[in-house]
């Protein structure tokens, strides 16, 4: 798997990849400002099974914020991903709140790159693919790496986290 294509316009998310020298590969695609779900139409537009594109979802636990990342065809299982971090409960954290943390657009926004690492939880489903798509860090570009190599730069856990 290549690093960067170059003439793409680096993000937070390939910068951090970069520098812990993780593969990764590049996927822009034509975001439609009036597509219903950013990712079912990544999927779409990159010819992949959704359940090899993965979402990002931010939510607060009460006492911080966490990241779940599923397949763009399920929902967050947000009793399983409060089990997963050892807390009481969790709730999607306001799109607001995700943006400014982030430091990315809703839509766009990578578990890599973040500006402050939050804990974070990869749905198990992902070892069923030798390689996994995720936001790229904006709208209009995903990033394919291994799941594995997502977990390791992330400090994340694997769990069933989607419904």
């Amino acid at each position: 798997m290549a690093r960067e294509r170059p003439g793409t316009v680096g993000t937070p998310a390939t910068a951090a990849l970069t520098r812990a020298g993780v593969a990764f590969e590049v996927h822009p695609y034509h975001h439609d400002p009036d597509a219903g779900s950013f990712g079912l139409e990544a999927a779409a537009a990159l010819g992949r099974p959704p359940g090899q594109v993965y979402k990002t979802l931010l939510v607060d636990s009460g006492a911080g914020l966490a990241v779940g990342v599923v397949p763009v065809d399920r929902q967050l299982d947000l009793k399983a991903l409060a089990a997963a971090l050892g807390v009481k409960k969790v709730a999607m954290a306001e799109p607001a709140v995700a943006e400014r943390s982030s430091g990315m657009v809703v839509g766009g926004i990578s578990p890599v790159g973040q500006r402050k690492a939050l804990p974070t939880v990869l749905d198990e489903s992902m070892h069923q693919h030798e390689t996994v798509l995720i936001s790229g860090g904006r709208r209009g570009l995903d990033i394919e790496l291994a799941p594995e190599d997502l977990a390791s730069v992330t400090d994340a856990r694997f769990a069933p986290i989607a419904r």
